[in-house]
């Protein structure tokens, strides 16, 4: 009986330090911290987000977007998070504080979403009222209809994770889409990018060179023609709707309940999904979002880790002063 009270104190002290070193120390060190501001008090993040976004954050938990995508950007030596371009900087502790509760998820099937919003145009970048995509939502252009006769020598850009081996697609028909689908890749950017073929030109130079490699694409895929512009809320709305309308190889469920079918009283509602093909509505009819579609499309909208942190060095930042030379060639100490 003498040996059950040093047995006890033991296993309960086991389990005190655990709950103290795991619980306790990291709430006193990242549990109150405070937004990021610069001297004038101007810059401050991260700031409050509206109850839209809460509620759309609500939305996104609800229909399981956290069990496929991340809200995490992990740092270089853990990880090709920000050579895939999915941030300039590894995410933060401060980044969360306003995030009640932090989905920072566990797997990704598809993309990381912690700078979605960071990729959304400006305004000024919108397509004009003809619907078509404005040469500023792309790093390149958008992408041309094919011929038949030069569809065969399309090829795929290379994937965001910085391979420079570009895959051979099947070439499809040009009635039903502009661009090729991108193939299965274990670094695939996810269901919710479609890759666009280059131009004929630099397809038929590659096929005249084989042994030059292909030259590095976009850090983004292209935007596509008859889309609205990459990653603004009209694009979301679509993906959302009808993922494999963006990209064919999509395993993104469609979340067609969030939006509702309407007759067409006294004009097209400007929140009308652009949609064609088979998912476009019967003539008289308009898709629109639900008040739930919006704040989902709204927190996505909001989901922005770019701005530069005082404690977190970002992909390309010049080298702290500190190992800058002094006058006189010598290393400051």
């Amino acid at each position: 009986m003498k040996g059950l009270a040093p047995l006890f104190l033991g296993i309960f002290g086991t389990f005190a330090f655990s709950w103290v070193g795991l619980t306790m120390i990291p709430n006193w060190q990242i549990g109150h911290l405070n937004p990021q501001s610069d001297e004038e008090g101007t810059d401050i993040y991260p700031m409050p987000q509206s109850g839209m976004v809460a509620r759309g954050a609500r939305v996104y938990a609800a229909n399981g977007c956290n069990y496929c995508h991340s809200q995490q950007v992990r740092a270089e030596y853990a990880g090709s998070d920000i050579e895939r371009k999915w941030g300039d900087r590894r995410s933060a502790p401060r980044d969360y504080i306003f995030e009640k509760p932090v989905l920072l998820a566990k797997m990704r099937m598809g993309q990381d979403l912690a700078n979605i919003g960071a990729r959304a145009p400006k305004e000024e970048e919108s397509p004009s009222p003809a619907g078509g995509a404005s040469p500023a939502a792309s790093p390149i252009g958008a992408a041309q209809s094919p011929s038949p006769s030069t569809a065969q020598a399309k090829t795929q850009t290379a994937q965001p994770s910085g391979s420079a081996a570009a895959r051979q697609q099947p070439a499809t028909s040009p009635a039903t889409s502009p661009t090729s689908p991108p193939s299965k890749s274990s670094t695939v950017a996810g269901p919710s990018t479609r890759i666009a073929a280059p131009s004929p030109g630099a397809a038929s130079a590659a096929a005249a060179s084989p042994g030059t490699p292909p030259p590095a694409g976009p850090p983004w895929p292209e935007q596509t023609a008859g889309l609205p512009p990459m990653y603004s809320a009209a694009w979301h709305h679509v993906h959302l709707y009808s993922p494999r309308s963006i990209n064919l190889d999509s395993n993104m469920p469609s979340y067609r309940f969030l939006y509702r079918l309407r007759r067409i009283a006294a004009g097209r509602s400007s929140e009308a999904l652009e949609l064609t093909g088979s998912d476009a509505p019967p003539q008289g009819w308009e898709i629109v979002p639900t008040f739930d579609a919006r704040c989902l499309v709204a927190y996505m909208m909001a989901l922005n880790q770019s701005h530069p942190l005082k404690d977190v060095r970002s992909a390309g930042a010049p080298p702290a002063a500190s190992a800058s030379p002094a006058p006189g060639g010598q290393p400051a100490k």
